[in-house]
C-alpha cells in the first residue's frame, strides 16, 4: 500500500510507518514540484495540498489523514462522491489552544496590553479598571475538543460556562448547552464569547450584525476557530462602537491579515498570526494520531477522528 506523507517526521518515525507495511513517499506540500509523479497513492497524510493537486488524478486514493483539526480545505463533494475516508487531527491542538484562550481572556480583563504600553513609555500609573474573571459567564460557540479543554481550565476560575452546538448536546465541563437555533437567547447571557466551532457552510458568518445586536454591551470576544465564522466588517463596526469592548483574534477572513485592515490599528484588539496551536508537543501529537490510524487502517480497524462530512465534523 502506497502512502504519501507531506509532513516531515523524524527518520525513525518514517521507519515505524514503513514497518507497518506501507511504501512511504515523502513530499513537502510547500514545494513547487509537490504534485509530480504521485498519482497512484492509496493514502495521503497532509495539511492542505489541495490548491496544488487535482484529486481526480488520484484514482487509487481511499483515505486522507489531515494533520489539521479543520477540514474546510478539502473538497467535500469529491470526497463524498468517491467515498474517500477522511480523518483529522481533532484534539491534537486542543491543549495549546486552550491555554492560549485562557491567556487572552485574562490579558483582556487585566488590561495587559495597556501595561505593556506604559512599560515602553516608563509610565508608573495604577489602573483600577481591571476586572475579575470570577463570576463571569463564558460562552463557547462550538463545544468540541478545544472548547472542552478550555472549559476544563476555566472551571478553576469560578465562571459560568455555556455552550452552543447544533443539537444542544451536553458537553463535558459545560454547565449548560444550547442548540444553535437558540443562539440569540444564549448569547445575551455571555460576558465573554469564544468562537471554537468548525468552519462549514452552516457556520459561515454565523456571527453577523444581527447576532452582535443580541450580545451584551461591552462583551469580550476570542476567535481561535476560523475567521469567516465572523462577518469581519460587522466585527470591526462593533469594535469601533464599543459593543465589543475587546477582541483577541488568532484567525481572520483573509490570511495573512492585509496591511490595510483597520484591525491592526485598534487599541482594543489583540492580533496573533494563526499561532494559538503552536507548542513543543504538537509534532509528537501529529505523529501519534498518524501512526495509530495508519496501523488501524492496514489492519482494517476503526479509525480515530473519522469526519462525518454530511454533518460537517
Amino acid at each position: 500500500m502506497k502512502a504519501l506523507i507531506t509532513c516531515k517526521f523524524k527518520d525513525e518515525e518514517f521507519e515505524r510507518i514503513k514497518n507497518l507495511g506501507y511504501k512511504v513517499i515523502f513530499k513537502d506540500e510547500r514545494d513547487a514540484d509537490f504534485a509530480e509523479n504521485i498519482e497512484d497513492i492509496d493514502v495521503m497524510v497532509c495539511f492542505n495540498p489541495f490548491n496544488k493537486i487535482d484529486m481526480d488524478k488520484f484514482t487509487n486514493l481511499k483515505w486522507i489523514q489531515l494533520l489539521s483539526a479543520g477540514i474546510d480545505q478539502v473538497d467535500k463533494n469529491k470526497i463524498l462522491d468517491r467515498n474517500i475516508i477522511l480523518t483529522n487531527n481533532r484534539g491534537g491542538y486542543s491543549i495549546p489552544i486552550a491555554e492560549w484562550t485562557v491567556l487572552k481572556i485574562l490579558e483582556m480583563l487585566k488590561n495587559s496590553r495597556e501595561f505593556y504600553d506604559k512599560q515602553k513609555e516608563k509610565i508608573w500609573k495604577v489602573d483600577t479598571s481591571i476586572l475579575e474573571l470570577y463570576g463571569k459567564t463564558v460562552g463557547f460557540i462550538g463545544t468540541g475538543s478545544i472548547a472542552q479543554e478550555t472549559a476544563k481550565r476555566l472551571e478553576a476560575f469560578g465562571v459560568n460556562i455555556l455552550g452552543i452546538n447544533f443539537r444542544g448536546k451536553e458537553a463535558k465541563h459545560f454547565h449548560q448547552c444550547f442548540k444553535v437555533d437558540d443562539i440569540k437567547k444564549a448569547i445575551k447571557q455571555m460576558d465573554i464569547i469564544v468562537i471554537a466551532a468548525p468552519y462549514t457552510e452552516k457556520t459561515h458568518h454565523l456571527v453577523d450584525e444581527n447576532l452582535f445586536d443580541n450580545m451584551k454591551d461591552g462583551v469580550y470576544l476570542v476567535n481561535i476557530a476560523r475567521g469567516s465564522i465572523i462577518d469581519e466588517r460587522a466585527l470591526i463596526s462593533n469594535l469601533k462602537s464599543g459593543k465589543v469592548k475587546k477582541a483577541a483574534l488568532d484567525v481572520f477572513e483573509r490570511e495573512p491579515l492585509p496591511g490595510d485592515s483597520p484591525l491592526w490599528d485598534m487599541d482594543n484588539v489583540i492580533i496573533s498570526p494563526h499561532n494559538s496551536w503552536a507548542s513543543e508537543l504538537v509534532n509528537r501529537r501529529r505523529y501519534q494520531i498518524t501512526y495509530e490510524n495508519m496501523k488501524r487502517y492496514i489492519n482494517n480497524e476503526k479509525l480515530i477522528n473519522r469526519v462525518n462530512l454530511e454533518r460537517g465534523y
